[in-house]
């Protein structure tokens, strides 16, 4: 847990010593999970061990986001590029296990990128019944001279039970600025005028165009490698759950899932091998006492990228109200 040299300005989550000791005693670890209640709990281990501890049946919703089938170092634990087959059988090893932990009514989400999202398709559909991709625009990323730059992921819908499963999409609506207003008797037609500009209200798409990725600016950002949005993750949650209801992740990393239920008002667990990354977990969990905020959305919408100022204005008012305190509750990022 080595301390980088930052910027003055870079929010990037850190811990110091004392939050190491603190936060340890919260997790839940081969030593003390037998017995224990896993809810609103992080759980450092192995899945293929702990997931014995999560009752079958207990989960209304599980968001997964695996490895995907790329050479990659989580924290010192390293993830090997493999052939289609390989990553099949991998994916086989714990994902049917992970689907015994869903209600008959439940929903998942598992997310993936291009190269790996035929076998995260075959995988799904030996267990569950898929009802959409989803495709959100990655909009960071390297440029490529030899091949198309890779600006776009896969977050796979499915369910249990096509029949009966619980989804919101009032819940999920989006607010998207109107660039050539229409009226009718010279009144807006379908869209509202603001001071801060013209909006409509719209039903969302399975293409997202509106996240952006946790960058050093950022309080919501840590050094995890393949860190997903709070934004990204509120729409599923707000889409496919209900407030009490229980979420779960079997790939935790740094903890978004945990993090977004409980500003959601949601109940939660996750399991995550890297020690370091579930005491970032942590820090998150206790900073979303004091900050509920979700970047990007605000008065129950999402709002398009770079739009909400409403939001901005809350979060200078919140970043006055806390400046003499620690720097890790700072408020959320401007740009939505």
């Amino acid at each position: 847990m080595t301390e980088k040299q930052r910027a003055k300005n870079n929010r990037t989550l850190t811990l110091c010593e004392n939050d190491v000791e603190r936060l340890r005693s919260r997790l839940l670890t081969a030593e003390n999970i037998a017995g224990a209640n896993i809810e609103n709990k992080t759980i450092n281990g192995d899945i293929f061990e702990m997931l014995k501890y999560i009752p079958d049946g207990s989960a209304d919703l599980i968001i997964i986001d695996p490895p995907y089938n790329l050479s990659k170092n989580f924290g010192g634990l390293k993830f090997n590029a493999r052939s289609a087959d390989s990553y099949d059988e991998y994916l086989s090893s714990w994902f049917p296990t992970v689907c015994a932990k869903l209600k008959q009514n439940g929903s998942l989400y598992m997310c993936g990128d291009w190269k790996c999202t035929s076998s995260l398709q075959r995988a799904i559909e030996k267990e569950l019944t898929i009802l959409n991709r989803i495709t959100w625009q990655r909009e960071k990323g390297r440029g490529a001279k030899s091949n198309w730059k890779n600006g776009m992921e896969d977050i796979w819908f499915a369910v249990k039970n096509p029949n009966d499963y619980y989804f919101n999409v009032d819940a999920v609506m989006m607010k998207r600025r109107v660039i050539a207003p229409y009226k009718v008797n010279g009144k807006p037609k379908d869209w509202q005028e603001s001071e801060n500009g013209n909006f409509r209200l719209t039903y969302p798409s399975n293409f997202w165009d509106d996240i952006s990725i946790p960058f050093w600016s950022m309080p919501e950002n840590t050094d995890h490698p393949t860190q997903k949005a709070e934004k990204l993750y509120a729409k599923l949650i707000l889409a496919s759950s209900k407030e009490g209801d229980f979420v779960f992740d079997p790939f935790l990393g740094s903890g978004t899932s945990s993090v977004v239920a409980k500003k959601l008002g949601r109940k939660y667990c996750g399991i995550e091998i890297n020690e370091e990354y579930c005491l970032w977990a942590e820090k998150r969990l206790e900073m979303a006492d004091d900050d509920k905020m979700i970047q990007g959305y605000a008065d129950g919408v999402f709002w398009e990228r770079n739009s909400l100022t409403e939001q901005s204005k809350q979060s200078k008012k919140f970043e006055s109200t806390i400046s003499e305190q620690d720097n890790s509750f700072s408020s959320q990022f401007l740009f939505a």
